[in-house]
């Protein structure tokens, strides 16, 4: 066997290695077994104590990360939601105010509208926006925490 086919082969062991370690680690964490079965697979496999260390350590890592990024749309999702709520607040009582006040000219329509134009930006921000803006900001949010 070649060189380069040994590197493939070990290569995809390595991954194939890896996923069945993160899924056996998902498995453990729910208490479907403890670490000295996992420890046993992974003997039986051939997996030497280091890779299992390893991987437990990146899956943990991940399972990190996994658990900031919820954290971080969360908090965005809420800041948009109060930001909502006081976009309604304030421009329904400028409606008001301007119905009471001056019912024949509709003044009102503009703070609605230039707010609502920003409103949209922050809710396009938080909703659909999986830009390279939205990795900055999380890892922005993330150095503050």
């Amino acid at each position: 066997m070649s060189k380069i086919t040994a590197n493939y082969f070990s290569n995809n062991l390595s991954e194939d290695v890896q996923q069945i370690l993160q899924k056996a680690l998902t498995r453990k964490q729910e208490g479907e077994f403890s670490r000295e079965q996992l420890s046993e697979m992974a003997s039986e496999l051939g997996i030497s104590s280091n890779i299992l260390e390893t991987t437990e350590q990146k899956w943990l890592a991940q399972q990190e990360e996994e658990r900031s990024r919820r954290t971080f749309n969360t908090f965005r999702r809420r800041a948009f939601w109060t930001h909502f709520a006081y976009f309604l607040a304030v421009n329904l009582f400028l409606v008001l105010l301007n119905l009471i006040t001056s019912p024949s000219y509709f003044w009102a329509i503009f703070p609605v509208l230039g707010w609502g134009l920003g409103l949209f930006f922050h809710w396009w921000s938080v909703y659909q926006s999986k830009s390279e803006d939205n990795e900055i900001a999380f890892q922005k949010w993330r150095t503050q925490i």
